[in-house]
């Protein structure tokens, strides 16, 4: 058995040992107790002040995420050449101010822009309550475009809200196609409080004891005025009054009551009524003058397209003489002529399409028709000259601008247009020299517009540009110019130059 001083000596030995452990802990791996090498870092990389001032963390900026909404149009983004994100950032408010209100009424250009606008593919804005929507299609109904505002609604969801079953269930009214949207308001009645459209709606779908049961309890609780009730009697029972005098036409009728005084067989006049009616006229079972009439309404508007205005107006052999019928005699004329590739029947009957085409407002939808078959007709003299102009305002202007009927300065000043390079010395009027500005190499995106590019606004710096070219139309040569500038650095180069060659050839008008 150990004695005591040896065993205070064990115990003095294995503390040290132990001691020792806690200093150096011991590695299977020597480079791992070896120290780190010192770096030679240059003292000018370490210049740079501090990044952070406090100990506090940095400022957090939150922003909600925000749901995308489904893009609505009728033609595709590839097609048009505009971004899927044309109305993102702007205001919805402002957006559905400026579709509503823009002025393009005379201006060729700008109207097929708007339509391009108004039908492309695009994503509504933020926050958007469906208010750049209803614009939409209340702009395309202003100009008569009611097939393109039923689309436009049946895409978007027709019974989503009583604002778009609203748009269209007129639209299926005037288009003839009814039938689809009172079989949506009989499933949904709540979209539309109007007991008149279900009272119609109920008597198209034949249960006609139903719609009388309406009638008469709209009657009992006067929720509809007098002159609406003998409108609806006489619908649903046209027996009764058969040899009666027909009722007094409504100043400002709604598309219920233009159908139904077509149904009760008084049909009203579509001339004196809002654009949006002459699409009605366009049915089968208008007469050939109606429908030629809403055809030439439709397209001033460009809500219309030319060749379905040609298809009409070749039908067959004019009934009569004067007005529109001498139209028709011009078109046919010109048309039998270029099919017969005979230059002088062309140079014979060419001036009177002109001249024809001038007093309608037609012609822009003269020129896109008949401008490619004019371009292979060997022609002299005024045909010459009435032929390079149509051609000049179809969308082949450029290829025309090579082929001037003569030297003239103003021919010359046209062609260079045509072709992007208008030349100053050659303006010969205070327009001219405007549309020649904005034309000019170091022409300049107008600030306004500029700021909301920045912004990401495209829709909206589009159609404040075509509120001042309107402006421009109208005799402010500076937004003219300005306007035409801004067309150009937008990537709008076929419109700036189409729209200047119209103002250049024919002003205001079409």
């Amino acid at each position: 058995m150990p004695t005591k001083p040896a065993a205070l000596a064990v115990g003095a030995f294995l503390l040290t040992a132990i001691a020792a452990d806690a200093r150096e802990p011991l590695s299977a791996i020597d480079w791992l107790n070896a120290a780190p090498p010192v770096a030679n870092i240059p003292q000018t990389l370490l210049t740079e002040p501090p990044v952070a001032q406090t100990a506090n963390g940095p400022a957090i900026t939150v922003t909600p995420l925000q749901r995308l909404l489904p893009p609505v149009g009728l033609v595709a983004q590839n097609r048009t050449g505009l971004p899927i994100t044309l109305w993102q950032s702007s205001p919805p408010e402002r957006l559905a101010e400026l579709i509503r209100d823009v002025p393009v009424s005379g201006l060729p250009a700008m109207q097929s822009l708007l339509m391009t606008l108004l039908l492309t593919e695009a994503r509504p804005p933020f926050d958007d309550d469906d208010q750049v929507l209803l614009a939409r299609l209340d702009r395309l109904r202003e100009a008569g475009a009611t097939d393109p505002v039923q689309a436009l609604v049946q895409e978007a969801g027709p019974t989503g809200n009583a604002q778009r079953f609203s748009r269209w269930f007129d639209a299926t009214l005037l288009n003839g196609d009814e039938d689809r949207s009172c079989a949506a308001l009989t499933a949904d009645p709540y979209l539309m409080s109007d007991y008149r459209a279900r009272i119609f709606c109920a008597a198209r779908r034949g249960d006609w004891p139903t719609a009388a049961l309406m009638l008469e309890t709209a009657h009992a609780l006067d929720l509809i005025s007098k002159s609406e009730l003998a409108l609806l009697d006489r619908f649903l029972n046209p027996d009764i009054y058969e040899g009666m005098p027909p009722l007094p036409l409504p100043n400002s009728p709604t598309p219920l009551e233009f159908r139904l005084f077509e149904a009760i067989g008084e049909p009203m006049p579509t001339a004196p009524l809002p654009r949006a009616f002459a699409s009605a006229d366009l049915r089968d079972i208008a007469g050939w003058k109606a429908q030629l009439e809403a055809a030439e309404r439709l397209t001033r508007s460009r809500a219309m397209n030319p060749n379905q205005l040609l298809g009409l107006f070749t039908a067959r052999q004019p009934a009569a003489s004067g007005g529109v019928w001498d139209r028709v005699d011009a078109v046919q004329r010109l048309d039998t002529a270029l099919t017969a590739g005979s230059a002088e029947a062309v140079r014979k009957t060419l001036p009177g399409l002109w001249s024809a085409a001038q007093q309608a407002g037609l012609r822009l939808a003269m020129a896109e028709l008949f401008a490619p078959r004019l371009a292979t007709v060997p022609l002299t003299g005024q045909a010459a000259r009435i032929a390079w102009e149509l051609r000049m305002l179809s969308p082949e202007y450029e290829q025309a601008a090579a082929t001037p009927p003569d030297h003239a300065q103003k021919t010359r000043f046209v062609a260079g247009l045509a072709q992007g390079q208008p030349d100053p010395q050659l303006a010969s009027s205070d327009l001219e020299r405007a549309i020649a500005r904005g034309f000019a190499p170091d022409s300049e995106l107008p600030a306004a517009q500029q700021l909301l590019l920045d912004q990401g606004r495209l829709g909206e710096a589009i159609l404040v540009t075509m509120k001042s070219f309107s402006h421009g139309a109208d005799g402010n040569l500076e937004a003219a110019a300005l306007s035409l500038a801004a067309f150009r650095r937008m990537g709008l180069e076929d419109t700036a130059r189409r729209a200047a060659l119209q103002l250049a050839l024919l002003g205001r008008g079409s």
